[in-house]
């Protein structure tokens, strides 16, 4: 079909959760702190971001540790760095989206996989499988999928930026492309693409803590299933995210404009 993530946008569900979470983001681009402050709201929705997408992972670490820099496991740096890095990387999302995931695996990763296997696709057919999803796609099925994927960010859809997101998320969690830190990526390129697919264009939304607070495994299981009733859940609990992340970001600026 010539544009599948139309379809998508199309099941039961996903258009009333897609449009309640762009009302929420127009809500938040409406507050006056963003008058002057944006740039800031940004740093810190970025930094709530990157904790909590090391959470998902296991690591939970307190925001006020981070701020001290007093936190050195691997993967908080890790998600710390990837979440700097989207900052440069959006210019080169739509054109060369491989070249980002490859570029956000190897700050994501250093520290938990040997220097050699920074950026590269995995080679064996097992990966580890922190969030009890199953066993991943063997090493060749992986590449034709992500190829796939690498396909949909390139072609002209008339999906909403939040669908496309949902599935670029979903399909690099379980496929686990690199064999590790593949949820940090996965979750920067969500990100990165409500970024640069025009839903959040100042990366305000801190989406990563609305995952944190949503069913995260049972999610993508659903989205495993293929069906799509399956599929329609993941890309609601994704909506959700962004609205629960609008609600992060809101905080962030209230707590500024109260000084």
């Amino acid at each position: 079909m010539s544009d599948p993530l139309a379809v998508i946008a199309r099941f039961p569900g996903v258009p009333d959760a897609v449009e309640e979470a762009r009302q929420a983001v127009d809500r938040l681009y409406r507050h006056r702190v963003l008058r002057r402050a944006s740039p800031a709201v940004s740093t810190e929705s970025s930094l709530r971001g990157a904790r909590a997408s090391a959470a998902v992972e296991g690591v939970d670490v307190p925001l006020d540790a981070l701020r001290r820099d007093e936190v050195h496991d691997p993967l908080v740096q890790g998600a710390l760095r990837a979440s700097a890095e989207m900052g440069r990387l959006g210019a080169t999302w739509r054109r060369a989206p491989r070249q980002v995931l490859a570029r956000l695996h190897t700050v994501a990763a250093a520290g938990l996989a040997p220097q050699p296997a920074l950026g590269r696709p995995r080679t064996e057919d097992e990966a580890p499988d922190p969030l009890g999803l199953g066993p991943a796609p063997d090493a060749k099925e992986t590449a034709v999928r992500v190829d796939g994927l690498m396909d949909l960010l390139e072609r002209p859809t008339k999906a909403p930026a939040i669908v496309l997101a949902a599935v670029v998320h979903a399909e690099l969690a379980v496929l686990r492309p690199f064999g590790t830190a593949d949820g940090v990526v996965a979750r920067s390129a969500e990100r990165l693409t409500l970024v640069e697919y025009g839903l959040d264009p100042k990366s305000l939304v801190a989406v990563e803590v609305g995952h944190l607070e949503l069913p995260y495994g049972e999610g993508l299981r659903a989205y495993l299933n293929g069906t799509p009733e399956g599929v329609a859940q993941w890309v609601q609990q994704c909506a959700s995210a962004v609205t629960l992340g609008v609600r992060e970001t809101t905080a962030i600026c209230e707590a500024m404009q109260r000084g």
